[in-house]
């Protein structure tokens, strides 16, 4: 079966984006596919799932939308997830380790969070950023704040994924949350990203909220694929993320370097947060066709 005719399957029937107004139920999630590795993005929006702010709601409604989340996550039985606007103890989100609790609750190997967020009101803490869960321990991990204005409360932490299907093969992920608005501020924010990753050897996947679509090429999503040499599947299809309810624009991205195909793509149906969470399994090509995918091809076109 090809990626095109998998693309929002991973096991699971096609579902129109109207239907996510209705909560649809779990639909059943296929094992990955032999010898890939599952990765899944979700915004979890600091827990408040659809609520206006999270800091309107008590720290035992902030639990039980984690708790749904940990549920889909489950489900979707991804090797490594990367979160963003993941909460540590805040004030104005309950006062717990959100990606401590969803690790727990998912029964993950390791996890790692990075604070993106310098605020703070008075003696109230702020702590939030983005995150990575993992099946396996993973290593190297590192956390950038961009820190471009003292608005800016975005960035990203990556890790090292050894990926026992690939035979010693490890992968770099990197869990990424871009400016929604401006788009000099996001372009500092790609140049940031770009020396950091640039030079690494690895196999790499960027996943996250871009909060940008791919038509726009001011909007920095095609420039960062480009500098990095990283693909996207099927990145004019209509696939949309946001808003949850009546989802019409694609923000969160899945982004493979050359050494890796997409073996099946899905967009999640379920809205346990103002994103709607995408998933897909990917293989590692063999070193020759890689060689050939990364002279030839122009990348993430």
């Amino acid at each position: 079966m090809s990626v095109r005719s998998r693309l929002n399957g991973l096991g699971g029937a096609r579902r129109a984006s109207a239907a996510v107004a209705s909560q649809p139920a779990l639909l059943p999630f296929d094992p990955p596919a032999e010898h890939a590795v599952r990765l899944l993005t979700l915004n979890v929006a600091h827990g408040r799932k659809l609520a206006t702010h999270q800091a309107l709601l008590s720290s035992h409604t902030v639990r039980k939308n984690l708790e749904e989340i940990a549920v889909l996550l489950r489900a979707a039985r991804a090797d490594v997830v990367a979160l963003q606007e993941a909460d540590g103890p805040s004030a104005w989100s309950g006062n717990f380790d959100h990606v401590a609790l969803l690790a727990h609750l998912c029964g993950h190997a390791a996890h790692y969070r990075g604070e993106h967020n310098s605020f703070s009101l008075r003696r109230a803490p702020l702590a939030s950023g983005t995150a990575l869960l993992s099946r396996h321990p993973f290593h190297s991990t590192r956390s950038l704040r961009f820190g471009t204005t003292w608005r800016d409360t975005k960035g990203f932490v990556l890790a090292t994924v050894p990926v026992a299907a690939w035979r010693g093969v490890e992968l770099d992920v990197v869990s990424l949350h871009l400016e929604p608005f401006n788009p000099v501020v996001r372009r500092q924010q790609v140049r940031a990203l770009v020396d950091e990753v640039g030079d690494r050897r690895r196999p790499l996947v960027v996943l996250g909220d871009f909060n940008c679509s791919w038509s726009d090429e001011a909007r920095q999503l095609r420039p960062l694929a480009r500098e990095l040499r990283l693909r996207a599947c099927h990145p004019h299809q209509r696939a949309p993320t946001y808003p949850a309810r009546r989802p019409w624009r694609r923000l969160d991205w899945i982004l493979a370097s050359p050494e890796l195909d997409f073996a099946a793509y899905r967009t999640l149906p379920n809205p346990v947060s103002d994103h709607l969470g995408v998933a897909a399994d990917l293989v590692l090509r063999q070193p020759q066709a890689a060689r050939r995918r990364a002279a030839d091809e122009e990348p993430a076109a």
